[in-house]
């Protein structure tokens, strides 16, 4: 404002006001002759420290009542002599700085009315303590900002609008060995970081352009970093705009996606092989989602099914069902996709499948639920050919377990033969020669009613001992009438002592042999007494054990000793080692021997 103009008769309101509206870098007031403030801009209240409505209409004391002592006479001046008073250094305490002296720089000047006089005062004031502070908060405003972009690991920079570089983090100043001074006023795509590429130069010279324009882009780059190293970085630059919303500046930031990018690589490779598996496998697969719709199938379930790969994308996996299987099949669908789990085809549960042409086959079906649980990989094989080789397989089977048992019983039928010749032949025999008979015929029939107990038995793999023995003991109690007087007991459990095909029939011998022997030669002269034969399993194997209350061996004889034991005596240890078991004998009172059968040739 000029001197004239202040200094001239009947300023006019109307500039007056506009003067104060304004967004002036000064204070200004309007003091009438009892200094009381009729107008003040924003300025000079901000820095008084109190709003314009709680200035009008106050006085200067009321509204600064520390500062009134040096600010009074010098109003005064100017209203009592019509002195101008300009460029004055005061000192005052204000609201805005309560508690210190504020150094401000004032002009007060004269307003005179129509008449010449003065009528009021226009105050031109700048606190400079505040100006001072406000400009250290923003110094360390400043300071604090580029210590948090600092520390920040992203690129972040400022541009003008023509693209030249006025600010940039420490982060790609470190990252590419450069410094601040070196790339500051320079165009961004003339810098270090995209010297190497000309195709990205050109695109950040158009982006620079379109950002300027109100536009913000974004893009996957490659930058140039210390040593001529490259790192993918996640750019975007967005204008910034001022309260006008006008652009004044650019912002470029960066992030390294380096790591990420590798990881998508990885992805992608893995997503490759996997295709390719998929692809390449012989067995159909296909992937199924929610809703049961094929998302995906490969080639060889295609050609099951007698599609086109694509013509199954979408397609529901019920349409590959037999229609009478469907509304079953859809409800187990259901209930699986509540809860996925890992299904084997190993479970070989017979399932069917319905192709193209409407003929069935048999399948086999593998699920394998994905990650997140929305899809489930499927994997399908055509098992006709297996199925028609198991069936064949168990025809087989069949056939040779009906071999097997007319086997038996014809072996058994040969030894029954055989035991009648042997009566037959002792008939008509000495009584030293009907007696050997007799004791080969109970061998035979010892072996017969072996071959009976597995022709009746499915399994013709083992036979369970204690039936045997309990059979084995009846057949010689018919068959051995004269001695009445002993007790012959069977202690053996009717299951779980199984013993091999192997071991089965030189075991019933030596079993046999055994009770023969003992009911021979044990109780002379009707001598009464007990036969018991107990059978156990120990330590995993068996153990079979006959023993009498009789009188006991003869002294000198032992197991195999042809010298005084007859030739069932002298088979026992032959059994015994066909078993590959233990044999163990012990005399009087009575006789007691023990085979035990090891656990690796037991069942």
């Amino acid at each position: 404002m000029s001197n004239s103009s202040v200094e001239g008769a009947g300023l006019a309101q109307a500039a007056l006001q506009a003067l104060m509206c304004n967004d002036l870098p000064i204070g200004l007031a309007v003091l009438d002759h009892e200094l009381r403030y009729l107008q003040i801009n924003e300025m000079l209240a901000r820095a008084n420290g109190l709003s314009v409505q709680e200035h009008l209409g106050r006085t200067v004391r009321e509204v600064l009542p520390d500062a009134a002592d040096s600010i009074e006479p010098l109003l005064q001046r100017v209203l009592n002599g019509g002195e101008a008073l300009r460029n004055l250094q005061i000192e005052a305490e204000v609201p805005s700085l309560p508690g210190e002296l504020s150094a401000w720089e004032a002009s007060y000047l004269p307003l005179r009315g129509t008449a010449g006089h003065t009528e009021g005062i226009l105050v031109q004031a700048i606190n400079r303590s505040l100006e001072r502070g406000l400009q250290r908060q923003q110094e360390a405003s400043e300071t604090y900002l580029r210590r948090v972009l600092d520390s920040l690991f992203v690129f972040v920079g400022v541009l003008d609008t023509e693209g030249r570089l006025l600010e940039a983090n420490r982060a790609p100043l470190e990252a590419g060995d450069v410094e601040l001074e070196q790339v500051r006023g320079r165009y961004v795509w003339d810098t270090p970081w995209w010297s190497h590429d000309v195709a990205e130069q050109a695109w950040l010279r158009d982006a620079v352009r379109q950002a300027a324009e109100g536009q913000v882009l974004r893009r996957d780059l490659v930058v140039r970093m210390a040593g001529d190293s490259r790192m993918a970085v996640d750019f975007m630059l967005a204008p910034l705009r001022d309260d006008a919303g006008r652009i004044t500046h650019l912002i470029p930031s960066g992030m390294d996606i380096s790591a990420r990018r590798a990881s998508e690589l990885a992805l992608q490779d893995s997503e490759a092989r996997y295709r390719r598996m998929f692809e390449g496998s012989t067995v159909g697969k296909a992937l199924i989602d929610g809703e049961g719709h094929i998302v995906l199938a490969n080639a060889s379930l295609a050609a099951l099914f007698g599609y086109q790969a694509e013509a199954m994308v979408g397609l529901s996996v019920h349409a590959l069902v037999p229609a009478a299987q469907r509304g079953h099949h859809a409800e187990q669908l259901q209930r699986y996709m509540q809860a996925p789990t890992l299904r084997y085809m190993a479970q070989r549960q017979a399932l069917c499948a319905l192709r193209r042409d409407g003929s069935e086959f048999p399948v086999e079906i593998a699920l394998n639920p994905m990650p997140g649980g929305q899809q489930v990989l499927m994997t399908l094989v055509d098992v006709t050919e297996r199925r028609a080789a198991m069936e064949q397989i168990e025809r087989a089977l069949v056939e040779k377990t009906v071999l097997l048992n007319e086997l038996h019983h014809r072996v058994k039928n040969n030894l029954q033969v055989i035991c009648s010749l042997l009566s037959l032949q002792a008939a008509h025999a000495e009584p030293a020669v009907r007696l050997a008979l007799r004791d080969s015929q109970a061998r035979v029939r010892a072996m017969a009613l072996l071959h009976q107990l597995l022709f009746e038995r499915a399994d013709l793999s083992a036979l369970e001992l204690g039936p045997y023995l309990q059979r084995l003991g009846s057949l010689l109690r018919e068959t051995n009438l004269d001695a009445a007087a002993v007790q012959l007991i069977v202690e053996a459990p009717m299951s779980g002592l199984s013993v091999t095909m192997a071991q089965a029939v030189p075991c019933g011998l030596l079993v046999n042999e055994l009770i023969t022997n003992a009911l021979k030669h044990a109780f002379p002269g009707g001598r009464r007494g007990q036969v018991v034969v107990r059978a156990w399993a120990e330590d995993g194997g068996v153990a079979v054990e006959v023993r009498d209350d009789g009188i006991g061996l003869p002294a000198g004889v032992g197991l195999g000793d042809g010298g005084g034991g007859g030739l069932g005596f002298q088979l026992l240890p032959l059994l015994a080692e066909q078993c590959q078991g233990r044999l163990s004998l012990q005399g009087q009172p009575g006789t007691r021997v023990c085979l035990q059968i090891p656990l690796s040739l037991s069942v």
